[in-house]
């Protein structure tokens, strides 16, 4: 039964809703929708000119309307009269294929249709950073090894404690925080769940933490690599499948290497197999080629990938299997769209299970200090043109996802590229003024 969004806003208190939908660029886009005009809303829509976001459109298009999704609402924790609400884009009475959240749904029903139930959990790391986003918040906070620093921690516990205590609130299950590898980044895990609803969440998350430092004075960045020789905002992911009911682990079992299932080695081979372009979407920023091709940190590491291999507990790897039953792919970064994240996850690895892929050999080595012992590994790619051109490659990752998506991601990704092309940088100059 479909929650009534006006009755919902007379039995919390709410006086205005947030209709919102991310685009390709992960733009976080919304109407603020008075509570007496909500039901209206919910029917029809709330309506936008696409083409005034990052989606493939013009200005002769029509009305985009977002109709929300009300099994997502969030009543804001922090402003309470205001509610969150995920929506659905749709067109002249039709779903908007292009539209991430709209990619996402229509492959959660394809892995349904093979019973199959994605779960998923992310690690969106991010950065607390002065108001005009110069330099980290914190100038005490400069330990050449700063991970799980505790005096660090607390003192960013206002912010820090006062997210924690919302995602408490919101029944996120929230268990633990901590200050990460670089100077001023820092952490914060929820439980696992279904796919959407860790995309729901993970979008409502970035605008929260976004909030919440604001609030404060400062400014929350998941840029993935926001400053030179500091490890990079990752969001790592992990993934296991259950069946259509939720109760059984079909990823699990302990007699297998691992104790992950053929199942699951199939589904880990849909993801090796389609690593490099897949890479155009999990890593879909200039900047994002910053942080899987950086040299070492500060810290001794840069705990993210450069080569497509996989492991068991060992995180120097682009996947490790750090328990039975799941596997963390490393390679996505704090840029990644949250719905797309989830979606190409799903269709490289419905392809794997589809074709029994083998994810091939599995390496126990240090990859940072032995990687030039692995031969025949693919190289992630070095940069967003070769991401874009392997995703333009693969057939059937481009498929999978959606044919009319794939055209509007790379025609805008390309112009993107094109225009950091154009720009010119302190390096050039630098580099070739007295040439």
């Amino acid at each position: 039964m479909t929650l009534d969004l006006a009755a919902f806003a007379k039995d919390k208190g709410i006086k205005y809703f947030m209709i919102s939908y991310t685009d390709l660029f992960s733009g976080q886009r919304a109407k603020l929708v008075p509570a007496q005009a909500i039901a209206g809303m919910q029917e029809d829509g709330a309506g936008f000119a696409g083409f005034a976001t990052w989606l493939d459109m013009t200005p002769a298009h029509p009305d985009l309307f977002a109709v929300p999704d009300a099994s997502s609402v969030i009543q804001l924790p922090w402003k309470r009269d205001v509610a969150w609400v995920a929506a659905d884009c749709m067109m002249e009475g039709k779903l908007v294929a292009q539209a991430p959240r709209n990619v996402l749904k229509k492959l959660v029903k394809e892995a349904e249709a093979a019973g199959k139930r994605v779960k998923t959990g992310v690690e969106a790391e991010f950065f607390l950073i002065t108001a005009d986003g110069a330099k980290i918040s914190d100038e005490y906070d400069t330990a050449e090894k700063p991970c799980y620093d505790q005096q660090a921690v607390m003192r960013r516990y206002d912010v820090i404690s006062e997210i924690c205590d919302y995602m408490l609130e919101l029944g996120w299950g929230a268990y633990q925080n901590d200050h990460e590898d670089a100077n001023g980044q820092f952490e914060m895990n929820w439980e696992f769940d279904d796919a959407l609803k860790t995309a729901d969440k993970h979008s409502f998350f970035k605008f929260m933490v976004k909030s919440i430092a604001e609030k404060h004075g400062l400014r929350a960045t998941f840029m993935p690599k926001p400053f030179k020789g500091l490890t990079g905002n990752g969001c790592h992911c992990h993934i296991s499948v259950w069946d259509n009911d939720g109760r059984i682990n079909v990823f699990a079992d302990r007699e297998a290497q691992f104790g992950l299932s053929a199942e699951g080695r199939h589904f880990l081979g849909g993801i090796m197999k389609h690593a490099s372009s897949l890479a155009a979407i999990t890593n879909p920023t200039v900047n994002s080629y910053k942080r899987i091709n950086a040299p070492r940190t500060t810290s001794g590491a840069t705990w993210s990938p450069n080569t497509v291999t996989w492991t068991g507990n060992n995180r120097t790897h682009m996947v490790r299997v750090p328990g039975p039953g799941r596997f963390e792919l490393r390679l996505p970064d704090g840029a990644v769209n949250p719905y797309l994240l989830q979606a190409v996850i799903i269709a490289a690895g419905l392809d794997g299970l589809r074709s029994r892929a083998d994810p091939g050999p599995h390496h126990d080595i240090d990859m940072y200090a032995q990687g030039h012992l692995v031969k025949n590994a693919p190289r992630l790619p070095l940069n967003l043109l070769d991401a874009l051109r392997a995703y333009d490659e693969d057939e059937g990752l481009k498929q999978a996802i959606g044919s009319e998506f794939s055209e509007a991601y790379l025609k805008l990704k390309h112009q993107e590229w094109n225009s950091y092309c154009s720009h010119f940088t302190q390096w050039e100059r630098d580099s070739t003024l007295d040439i």
